[in-house]
């Protein structure tokens, strides 16, 4: 994890200050300063010194906790990340609800069902899950279940009208500690486009991964072998056939789960989302580099995070999974 996180971090940090334009030129413009004025400015950021100085003293900062301060809130960054990350977390968490259940049992059945035309329904829905932009279901979702229909809201994750006290910043846990059952459906209620529009390709790929699964257990001996024995065919369905089918395909939930943390980031700034990823859209358009190093970092740490439990699951499920 510590490579990876270190490369991502440093890629970024260079990136960024490829980018033509700088934290100095969006503060600055359209504001009539003079070039020592602008210069002075440069030096109190730190952007005078070379790159890697500037990178060494930011990774320290790091390790001791400072993730900085904002160039253009002002705020400490670790403050609007911990404002931002719950309700990513949130998004991506609903998304994985919808996308993981549906998945594995499309997957089974499409499979039990071979060649049928379920089969076939589900395999082309898969590809087309799989090629469809998200920002253009976004859009089409919008159209027709907000503008035509009006059932559903086009953004945010409350109404204004609705009073909700932040404690951990978690809208639903915060909704559940005070009691706001309003609060609780509205939120739901904002929530079911942004989350299925970003379900949708992990859907597709989970899907896939069942189905290509369960045909390949299904054909070995110890599946004829426990149908000769008069096994029920649920039990050999869920016990013997399931268990060794879900070994690849948790490997893709794991993959998955760590795309949906970017995949987040044009879902919550296409339907206006409070979130991490609108946080880094922001900081990118006005290049503040703190809060991008820290977003960024974030999102490593994270996906480094869901792999390493995806290869203790994988153990955890098949015991036989040992590494040297």
């Amino acid at each position: 994890m510590a490579p990876v996180v270190f490369l991502v971090t440093l890629v970024v940090f260079l990136s960024a200050r490829l980018v033509p334009g700088g934290p100095v030129e969006a503060l600055t413009q359209g504001r009539r300063m003079s070039p020592e004025a602008i210069e002075r400015f440069r030096v109190d950021l730190g952007l005078d010194q070379p790159w890697y100085v500037q990178y060494w003293k930011w990774a320290g900062k790091i390790l001791s906790g400072d993730f900085g301060t904002s160039i253009r809130s002002r705020r400490l960054v670790v403050v609007e990340i911990l404002y931002n990350f719950p309700h990513t977390v949130e998004l991506v968490f609903a998304s994985l609800l919808l996308a993981v259940p549906f998945g594995i049992l499309l997957g089974v059945y499409a499979a039990l069902k071979q060649h049928s035309v379920f089969d076939y329904f589900c395999t082309t829905l898969s590809v087309v899950g799989v090629s469809m932009p998200a920002f253009w279901l976004a859009l089409m979702l919008m159209l027709l279940f907000s503008v035509q229909l009006g059932w559903l809201p086009t953004s945010g994750l409350l109404d204004p009208r609705v009073a909700l006290k932040p404690i951990t910043h978690f809208y639903l846990l915060d909704a559940l500690i005070t009691r706001n059952f309003v609060a609780i459906g509205n939120f739901f209620h904002h929530l079911v486009l942004p989350s299925v529009v970003l379900a949708t390709i992990p859907l597709a790929y989970i899907t896939r991964m069942v189905r290509s699964s369960m045909l390949d257990v299904l054909r070995l001996d110890y599946v004829s072998v426990a149908r000769a024995k008069g096994v029920p065919e649920t039990r050999v369905i869920l016990k013997h056939a399931l268990r060794n089918a879900l070994i690849p395909v948790t490997i893709v939930i794991g993959t998955v789960t760590g795309l949906l943390l970017g995949g987040a980031i044009l879902t919550e700034t296409i339907f206006g989302l409070p979130g991490m990823g609108r946080l880094m859209v922001e900081s990118i358009l006005e290049r503040d580099f703190p809060v991008i190093q820290a977003c960024v970092l974030v999102f490593a740490l994270g996906y480094s995070l869901v792999t390493l439990l995806t290869d203790i699951t994988c153990q955890l499920i098949d015991p036989k999974a040992r590494y040297d």
